[in-house]
């Protein structure tokens, strides 16, 4: 083979393999497309475990919330003998003017900083003054949750369920709060 045969022959041979060398440099659109839903199913992922992490830590802050308004509640009864009475309701632990007997009024101090009139959700916290759950001479407490349904699995109560989530019996579910 003459060379000027055998430099055409290199040539072509070094011209196909550059060719080849920058088509395989780029990716295939097939490629690309995986790539695309991989990032967004881990997207995905990652949103729905952050939204779900916010959800438990409202629901454990209110939960929270709750045990600040019941341990007011403690301090008011060692203070005057009883818990707020339905008329005076939560809003005796940080309002003087809800007290009704001016002797009471006279001692009161605010157990509460801050008003706590609804719970994390928007709700109006319910309270008893006398238990309808088993100990009478305890109070009742109540939010109706996230869903704002009442007896709902996100319901939050002082009181405790009997085995299996059910009122104990002869209870019933917490009322709606008035107003």
């Amino acid at each position: 083979m003459p060379d000027s045969a055998r430099s055409s022959v290199f040539s072509r041979c070094q011209f196909h393999s550059q060719a080849r060398r920058t088509t395989r440099r780029a990716f295939t659109l097939f490629e690309v497309m995986i790539v695309i839903f991989f990032f967004l199913g881990l997207g995905g992922l990652v949103a729905y475990n952050l939204l779900g992490t916010k959800e438990d830590a409202q629901d454990k802050l209110a939960k929270i919330d709750m045990q600040t308004i019941e341990r007011a509640l403690k301090q008011f009864r060692f203070e005057y003998g009883r818990y707020p009475t339905d008329d005076e309701g939560l809003d005796a632990l940080w309002n003087k003017e809800k007290l009704t007997d001016e002797e009471e009024a006279k001692k009161w101090k605010k157990l509460l900083e801050e008003p706590m009139p609804t719970d994390r959700f928007g709700n109006q916290w319910g309270y008893r003054q006398q238990s309808e759950h088993g100990d009478e001479d305890k109070y009742d407490i109540w939010s109706y949750g996230r869903d704002k349904q009442e007896g709902t699995a996100d319901d939050i109560i002082s009181w405790k369920l009997e085995e299996g989530g059910q009122q104990p019996s002869g209870t019933q579910a917490a009322p709606k709060p008035a107003g």
